[in-house]
């Protein structure tokens, strides 16, 4: 019963403070903590994989993962700076919960590891039940989909030009509007 406690406190803590849920107030937070799911994964396994279709995003509760730009059967060489390493209470995948993404990364447990899932079908409970958790939520990841835009066009225009780098996103907007058949 006493580990049951602990864990139940663990997870608490780690939803709690997730920068992803700050704007939720406790009690939504709790609600959003009731529909995660925990996993456990061995060291050396495979969370997800890039490219694999974004299903959901996990908070880590024990052990550390790697997430890393490359797929893990590439021959080319790996740069030291090609992965980013989360440790306990750190979480990944976030946007694939509020967006039709496929993952840009691949996330690999570098120690036996203790995960908590929340996934879609997950959310869509959380719509349904507890819409304005939903919505509030929803606005945190567009919040940090905006800002990873903003910090990347600059850093695009650091390497190319302004010019180039504002092209490349009103393309992106403008071609996502056009039909299929007229691109």
């Amino acid at each position: 019963m006493l580990k049951k406690l602990k864990r139940l406190k663990n997870q608490s803590n780690i939803v709690f403070k997730s920068r992803f849920l700050a704007n939720l107030a406790p009690d939504e937070r709790y609600e959003f903590l009731q529909l995660c799911h925990r996993r456990s994964y061995k060291e050396g396994e495979y969370v997800f994989y890039k490219n694999d279709p974004g299903t959901g995003m996990y908070f880590i509760e024990d052990g550390e993962v790697e997430l890393t730009i490359g797929v893990p059967d590439d021959t080319e060489e790996r740069h030291e700076d090609d992965g980013f390493i989360l440790k306990r209470a750190g979480s990944f995948g976030v946007l694939s919960i509020g967006y039709d993404l496929r993952r840009k990364s691949s996330a690999r447990c570098l120690t036996d590891c203790e995960l908590l899932g929340f996934f879609k079908p997950d959310f869509e409970v959380l719509k349904s039940r507890h819409p304005h958790i939903a919505v509030k939520f929803l606005q945190t990841l567009s919040n940090i989909a905006l800002r990873q835009l903003e910090v990347t066009t600059k850093r695009l225009a650091h390497f190319s030009d302004e010019h180039t780098a504002l092209q490349i996103q009103f393309d992106t907007y403008f071609e996502d509007q056009l039909p299929e058949d007229a691109i």
